[in-house]
């Protein structure tokens, strides 16, 4: 029964029913905003496998659309908590449009193959360093005397008076954006996977300031990509821009629902289920190149 069941669910047919298609949205809109990741990472390997005749240019199209959609949905909701550090969120924005740029033009080049390969490893990695990583004095809300050039001291007080004092350097935030900047568009995944864990672990942003400045940044930087893909006429097949559609308005329900759970979840344990996302889709995605 069980290999009844994956067999549909990775069946073209069955995931091109709106029903289908809407509940995906929903779920991914949901863990995409609570993690601060977008949701890219669920979409890519999903269309991967269920569409292995799409172009990773066209794979990555389709995952960015989405991943703007559910980063401009989670933004507002964000926006409402007071959590959002627009200071730095504009400044790291602005530096990952060059690369966004660039990485959408780069999907054109890049071998079925090669693709499938660089999204495993990328994301196995990751969620090792996640999970390997010692727990060490709690960085959520210190302050850094660091007063190195660059370093830019702030503090931001939520809409449940909750006040989060923190120290990041903008160049080291900056470079981080630009290398962002490329890979999103170019894997199609966000880049909320990468942004969330540096703010976290090398900038030093607490991880609830981190998941919503991320999705602010996504918003900006997302956006763009799609501007790009739709200048090269990525969206005008009928056939994905009706799959674009259903995805986005689940999207947009479920970013909502995400960032109402943000609220109730500790962040260690944001952290730890964003580690445990990317392994399990890595080692899918891995093991299907293999088999």
């Amino acid at each position: 029964m069980s290999s009844i069941y994956l067999c549909c669910m990775f069946d073209p047919a069955f995931f091109d029913n709106p029903a289908v298609l809407l509940a995906t949205g929903f779920v991914i809109g949901t863990i995409g905003t609570l993690i601060g990741a977008g949701g890219g990472f669920i979409l890519v390997p999903l269309l991967l496998l269920t569409h292995p005749q799409f172009s990773p240019e066209m794979v990555t199209a389709v995952s960015i659309v989405i991943v703007a959609a559910n980063a401009i949905s989670g933004s507002v909701a964000y926006s409402r908590s007071g959590r959002i550090d627009f200071k730095a969120g504009l400044l790291f924005a602005l530096f990952t449009i060059p690369g966004s740029v660039l990485g959408v033009y780069s999907t054109k080049y890049i071998p079925h193959t090669a693709f499938n390969i660089i999204f495993g490893v990328l994301l196995l990695s990751l969620s090792a360093f996640l999970l390997l990583k010692r727990a060490g004095t709690d960085p959520l809300q210190q302050e850094s005397t660091d007063k190195k050039r660059g370093q830019r001291a702030t503090v931001l007080t939520d809409n449940e008076n909750t006040v989060y004092r923190y120290t990041y350097n903008a160049y080291t935030g900056a470079a981080i954006s630009v290398i962002v900047g490329y890979l999103s568009p170019l894997l199609g995944i966000g880049g909320g996977i990468i942004h969330v864990p540096a703010m976290v672990q090398w900038l030093r942003f607490p991880v609830y300031i981190a998941t919503a400045t991320s999705h602010f940044i996504l918003s900006v930087m997302a956006t763009v990509s799609v501007i790009v893909h739709a200048l090269q006429g990525n969206y005008n097949d009928p056939y994905i821009l009706r799959m674009v559609i259903w995805l986005c308005v689940g999207v947009v329900a479920g970013a909502q629902l995400g960032a109402w759970l943000s609220h109730k979840i500790k962040g260690t344990a944001i952290v730890k289920a964003l580690a445990v996302c990317l392994a399990l889709v890595a080692l899918r995605l891995l093991w299907g190149m293999m088999y």
